[in-house]
């Protein structure tokens, strides 16, 4: 075995320790710093109009709104089957993971991140569904008071 391989073995072995709460941590970091890069403003637990939280809610240059749930663990992903009520409050949808979380259980449709602390990358894209624009402006201004709100408080 290589050195890459005995460190790869190594790192993959350190973060099977971590708890859940700790792998959810680092990936939405590690989103968050992608969607920054992406030229985003996230904000996490983002309260919807529906009554849902999104782990992460971005919103992008051009008004585009884009929602990422982060699922920690296969078990996270199964017993939590919202997801599929945020698609009226955004334009793009992700799933965020751990570079080690196996894939092939995900949904087809939703666009994928996988992220870490330090960063992430988009390995599949969303489809880009409209929002009608009374809906965008309402969640863009909810958007807006909602950071002005965190910035003042904290």
């Amino acid at each position: 075995m290589s050195s890459v391989e005995t460190a790869l073995v190594f790192e993959n072995s350190a973060r099977a320790t971590l708890r859940r709460p700790e792998v959810t941590l680092e990936v939405t970091r590690g989103a968050a710093r992608l969607l920054i890069g992406l030229g985003f403003a996230p904000l996490a637990e983002v309260a919807l109009p529906n009554g849902r939280r999104a782990d992460l809610m971005a919103l992008g240059r051009r008004g585009e709104i884009a929602i990422v749930e982060v699922k920690s663990s296969i078990e996270d992903y199964r017993v939590d089957r919202k997801w599929g009520e945020y698609a009226p409050f955004c334009e793009r949808f992700y799933f965020a993971v751990a570079p080690e979380f196996p894939r092939q259980v995900l949904a087809e449709g939703p666009g994928l991140i996988v992220a870490d602390s330090f960063g992430g990358a988009v390995l599949t894209e969303s489809p880009h569904i409209a929002l009608a624009p009374a809906r965008r402006k309402a969640l863009t201004l909810a958007f807006g008071r909602l950071a002005a709100m965190r910035a003042m408080a904290g």
